[in-house]
């Protein structure tokens, strides 16, 4: 075979993730994405050839929300393909896939096989994102990487949120937090009305299980146990479940490559 090596790129909102696939081992990194997403994507792969030619790249999938910005790859692939080839890489078994990540959030059914049957996005606003419970964060004054780890006290004060408007809901809550609420209390009723709206979405493509969380959003375990009390069905994840997208892309691009 010529190839020596292939990537695989999603480039999404908030994260600029990347796999290199060698046909045994593969190597994952990310970066932020910023104001320069193709320089940020172009710096992410320069970096992981370090010390390698970079026509050992012999094939490069680009895939996610600015996947048909990056002049340099050899193919664009569309998410949703991505993402279920990644997840079931990563978790074999899954027959549905919920990916939420920076500005989107979507559903895949997948068959015994991992081909899509069907899907289902939100792409129109924040609700019910990364970008969301960022936001949600810092009025909360927390990283968002701190608020899967915070558990409420079941005998302790409950509240709602009652808007997925991200505008709306912080508003919400702002007003709670000036009421004395716990920020526990808060949490969990952001945790409950994300998977509330992730599950609805979902209801359109009637998802199987196991279901397999994937995403940066993936490494919120309270939000996982709230989409799995929602959904009624077993989800499941990985801590490399937010490269899923990069990795799915990483073994089209290795198909792809012996054929040349």
């Amino acid at each position: 075979m010529k190839a020596k090596i292939v990537a695989g790129i999603d480039a999404g909102s908030s994260a600029i993730k990347l796999t290199l696939y060698d046909g045994k081992t593969m190597a994952n990194s990310l970066c932020p994405a910023g104001w320069a997403p193709q320089e940020q994507a172009a710096g992410l792969l320069a970096a992981a050839l370090a010390g390698k030619s970079p026509a050992q790249a012999a094939y490069i999938v680009g895939t996610g929300y600015g996947r048909l910005g990056l002049p340099f790859v050899t193919k664009a692939m569309t998410e949703i393909t991505c993402h279920a080839r990644g997840a079931g890489y990563l978790l074999p078994a899954a027959r549905t896939v919920i990916d939420i990540g920076g500005q989107d959030a979507k559903a895949i059914r997948v068959d015994e096989a991992g081909k899509v049957e069907d899907f289902v996005m939100n792409d129109k606003c924040a609700a019910g994102t990364g970008r969301f419970l960022q936001v949600m964060a810092q009025a909360l004054g927390l990283a968002i990487a701190d608020i899967g780890a915070i558990e409420a006290d079941p005998d302790g004060p409950a509240c709602r949120i009652n808007s997925m408007c991200t505008v709306f809901a912080e508003s919400e809550v702002i007003g709670l937090v000036n009421r004395g609420v716990p920020r526990e209390a808060i949490i969990a009723a952001l945790h409950t009305s994300i998977a509330n709206r992730v599950a609805v979405m979902a209801a359109a493509i009637q998802p199987l299980p196991p279901v397999a969380f994937t995403g940066g959003v993936s490494q919120n375990q309270a939000l996982r146990r709230q989409l799995a009390l929602r959904l009624g069905l077993s989800v499941i994840t990985t801590g490399q479940a937010i490269f899923a997208g990069s990795i799915g892309a990483a073994l089209y691009a290795w198909e792809a490559a012996g054929q040349l």
